[in-house]
């Protein structure tokens, strides 16, 4: 035996099984990138799952909050009209399509990510969602080719939603299962915190390019930049990703099932229960989330009349707020456990919620952010426990398939439909922070469920 051959030997069990499998030439590749480097022994190949999966995390939202931004742009240039809250409801209808379809895309990629791998599906949820925002950065407005327009916007917002009940669940799993048992909630918020910075880079952007070009330019051809940009950005997370492998627990998980595995029915047969749980306790933080990135800059600017300027920066700061703290309230979830974190979190968002979007709304600026930062600081809180909590409560076998069904189903439900409602409950009932009551009655129905009915303690839970 050469000094090469002992390099080369596999270092598990289920490396060993891989080797065997897999071309000569890979074996030396996985054996290099799983050697320790660092003093809490994280090898190579987990510091590029948790890169790629941020990344990822990082263009799938970049894609959705872009939308949300421009909502304003969109209701002139797509849903024109005589009456704007009408549009803007049109405008927030057709952000909602998306998530009608996200839980059928989790069905659908949760259930082959389950069979053949997480990477592999990976890698066709960001090229799809990224090339359909591409795509929306160059369709004609309603004034060019009429009802065709929002048509094809719909279309284009279809696809987005369809990839991302892949992506968004599929990314949070891979690092799941790569991540060290210790660390997993720190590690799953930081990849789950690079959803916040898309609004921040985008909200930027669309910020430089409205104040160093006229009105006119940006709302002909300028908004559309930041939307073409994010097929590249896909086309870099795809090989970021390419260099990655499936971790050991999915192919043990992988290499015990027989030939009549069924994802979709050994998830509704084995966790009915736990994916109703998770419906609630992430439809919680679905609708706050959608309120911060996808509601607050036309809130702001049509009920809190700032300008479109200030919303932007006011709301670029509050999600810079959160991508700081979300990944320290992973870390304490691991020391004190993901149901701590969902009770303290639900009850901070009950008392927080409605004095939040009085400030929010107050016509101030530092008001507004200061009612966005108490907002996020309640955020963070139950974002400790509960973006561990959905993927850590299932097994290995049916992670993707059951945490999809259901976290998709979630965001769907709540965050989906956040902004409309949202919209609609100020223009029903005229109070402007009228959303808050909203948030705050759905955050004392979780509390209640988390204290009341059998949600585990899933720290440290092994797949």
């Amino acid at each position: 035996m050469t000094i090469n051959d002992l390099t080369d030997q596999p270092e598990s069990a289920s490396q060993t099984a891989q080797a065997l499998a897999a071309p000569a030439l890979a074996a030396p590749a996985v054996a290099r990138d799983a050697s320790p480097s660092g003093p809490l022994g994280i090898t190579k190949m987990q510091k590029r799952v948790l890169a790629g999966g941020s990344i990822g995390q990082f263009i799938e939202f970049y894609d959705f909050t872009l939308y949300g931004l421009t909502a304003v742009i969109f209701s002139q240039m797509f849903f024109p009209g005589g009456n704007p809250v009408t549009a803007m409801l049109a405008t927030f209808a057709t952000f909602g399509v998306a998530f009608v379809v996200r839980p059928i895309g989790g069905l659908f990629f949760g259930a082959l990510g389950d069979r053949i791998g997480r990477r592999k599906v990976l890698t066709i949820t960001l090229i799809a969602i990224g090339g359909a925002t591409a795509l929306m950065g160059l369709l004609p407005t309603y004034g060019q080719i009429g009802a065709w327009a929002p048509a094809l916007l719909v279309l284009c917002r279809l696809i987005q939603g369809f990839s991302a009940g892949g992506e968004s669940v599929g990314a949070p799993s891979f690092v799941f299962e790569h991540a060290p048992v210790s660390r997993r909630g720190f590690w799953l918020n930081i990849t789950i915190a690079a959803t916040a910075l898309p609004s921040v880079v985008a909200g930027t952007m669309i910020l430089i390019l409205s104040q160093s070009m006229s009105n006119e330019s940006f709302m002909a051809w300028g908004w559309r930049l930041p939307f073409l940009l994010a097929l590249p950005l896909a086309l870099f997370g795809v090989w970021i990703r390419s260099r990655t492998v499936e971790s050991d627990a999915f192919n043990e998980a992988k290499a015990a099932q027989t030939k009549e595995f069924s994802p979709v029915r050994e998830a509704f047969r084995e966790n009915r229960l736990r994916m109703v749980q998770v419906i609630f306790v992430m439809g919680l933080t679905a609708m706050g989330f959608y309120f911060l990135s996808a509601y607050f800059v036309s809130y702001v600017q049509t009920t809190g009349r700032l300008s479109r300027e200030q919303s932007l920066l006011v709301n670029a700061a509050a999600l810079a707020l959160y991508a700081v703290l979300l990944p320290l309230g992973g870390r304490i979830g691991d020391r004190v456990g993901r149901k701590p974190m969902l009770i303290a979190g639900s009850a901070a968002l009950a008392l927080l919620s409605v004095p939040s979007f009085m400030l929010v709304t107050s016509g101030s600026l530092p008001l507004a952010l200061l009612g966005q930062s108490l907002f996020v600081v309640a955020l963070c809180i139950y974002g400790g426990g509960c973006y561990t909590f959905f993927v850590e409560i299932f097994s290995t076998k049916t992670r993707f398939t059951s945490a999809a069904i259901s976290y998709n189903g979630a965001y769907a439900l709540f965050g989906g439909t956040a902004p409309f409602i949202g919209t609609a409950l100020v223009g029903g009932t005229g109070v402007p922070h009228a959303p808050g009551f909203y948030m705050a009655a759905a955050a004392v129905v979780v509390l209640l469920l988390v204290l009341f009915t059998n949600v585990p303690e899933t720290r440290g839970r092994m797949g």
